[in-house]
């Protein structure tokens, strides 16, 4: 997905496309986007716009995304095709309404290959010590996630590139929300969350120990906790406040 494209502006495009889209405006938008193979070719995207299933709006969002992704000016592009097919009631299209701008950071980096998968808004990850002394940690953390409705990867669920470096990047880049555990100062935490916030993404700090928070991270509200039953429920509890926070602000 484009970087000039905020997750809750995507999901206003995909409710109102789901909400007046028929099988020959997703044909042309597929020519005007140079996606025709996309649209034509999607496993159930047609389907199930024509049986009226569920899991429509799913499958439209995922078109969109594979739309932005292949050329990021088709975002625009789908804006005014939407604005002219069906012109918002209110009289104003919000292809016409100007989106904030603010400066931009362009990367290349040498270190990582960027990934060709979109961020998804619906992943957190969870970049911590793997000791078996976290894995209570890693639990409350997965838990909070999945209370939202989020899925929850830490780097040792996943297993794509040969190198692990690769894929903690690759993971981090996917991710909508990071939770760091900076208990105990392990430098590759520090290393991830640095990189996070590079990215632009949303980082919770957590720790077992305050004086364990980098000073420079120190200005950051952060989540503490204590590594027993009682603490971790806690634990669990202050992230889903948190982690609902952040959805509602996409």
């Amino acid at each position: 997905m484009s970087d000039t494209v905020s997750p809750r502006q995507l999901l206003a495009l995909k409710e109102r496309i789901v909400a007046k889209f028929n099988l020959g405006d997703w044909h042309e938008l597929g020519l005007l986007t140079d996606c025709a193979d996309l649209v034509k070719h999607h496993h159930r995207l047609l389907r199930s716009l024509s049986w009226d299933d569920d899991d429509y709006g799913g499958h439209a969002l995922a078109v969109l995304q594979a739309m932005i992704h292949h050329n990021p000016a088709n975002y625009a592009e789908i804006l005014r095709y939407a604005d002219l097919r069906y012109p918002d009631e209110s009289g104003v299209n919000i292809s016409s309404v100007p989106t904030p701008t603010a400066p931009r950071i362009i990367f290349q980096p040498s270190v990582f290959a960027v990934p060709d998968a979109s961020p998804d808004p619906m992943l957190l990850s969870a970049m911590m010590p793997f000791g078996a002394s976290f894995s209570g940690a890693h639990t409350a953390i997965r838990r909070a996630a999945e209370a939202q409705r989020m899925t929850c990867q830490r780097v040792d669920d996943i297993w794509i590139n040969s190198t692990v470096i690769q894929d903690v990047f690759s993971l981090l880049f996917r991710s909508f929300i990071v939770v760091c555990d900076f208990t105990g100062r392990n430098p590759n935490v520090f290393y991830e969350a640095g990189i996070a916030h590079t990215l632009g993404k949303h980082v919770i700090p957590i720790t077992q120990n305050a004086d364990d928070i980098p000073f420079d991270l120190r200005h950051h509200r952060y989540l503490q906790y204590l590594n027993n039953g009682e603490g971790l429920a806690q634990l669990q509890k202050e992230l889903e406040k948190r982690i609902a926070q952040l959805l509602n602000q996409r």
